[in-house]
């Protein structure tokens, strides 16, 4: 089974901003290709490139508070947990549409938050 990510077409890689890596509009035509969705994500990306250079850290090295470690650690767990709670129910062999549902609804409430985990960079110094 071929899987696409929303909005792409076979064989054609999806450009993201380099920044929040949310899916760019496709652009035809003259010009350089957008790296970044908005001024925001640009700005930021800036920043984050001064603050690495200023911290000595190398292009694969970040620094994150350890609350949004644990956090994000935490939400991982749990999709997993999930994750694992669906394989074992889809084992049966007979589903209910209500149990397939119950099973699917679990999937994404475990699935919401990583999926709308934002690591912003820190203001401070």
């Amino acid at each position: 089974m071929t899987k696409y990510t929303h909005g792409a077409v076979e064989g054609e890689k999806t450009r993201r901003c380099r920044w929040c890596r949310h899916t760019l509009a496709a652009k035809n035509g003259p010009g350089r290709k957008a790296e970044f969705c908005s001024q925001k994500c640009r700005q930021w990306d800036w920043v984050s490139r001064q603050r690495a250079a200023d911290l000595e850290l190398s292009e694969n090295e970040l620094v994150m508070t350890r609350d949004e470690l644990d956090t994000l650690k935490d939400q991982i767990f749990v999709l997993h947990c999930a994750l694992t709670d669906a394989k074992t129910d889809l084992q049966h062999e007979r589903h209910t549409k209500d149990s397939l549902r119950e099973i699917l609804n679990w999937l994404i409430d475990a699935a919401e938050p990583v999926a709308a985990a934002s690591l912003t960079p820190s203001l401070r110094p």
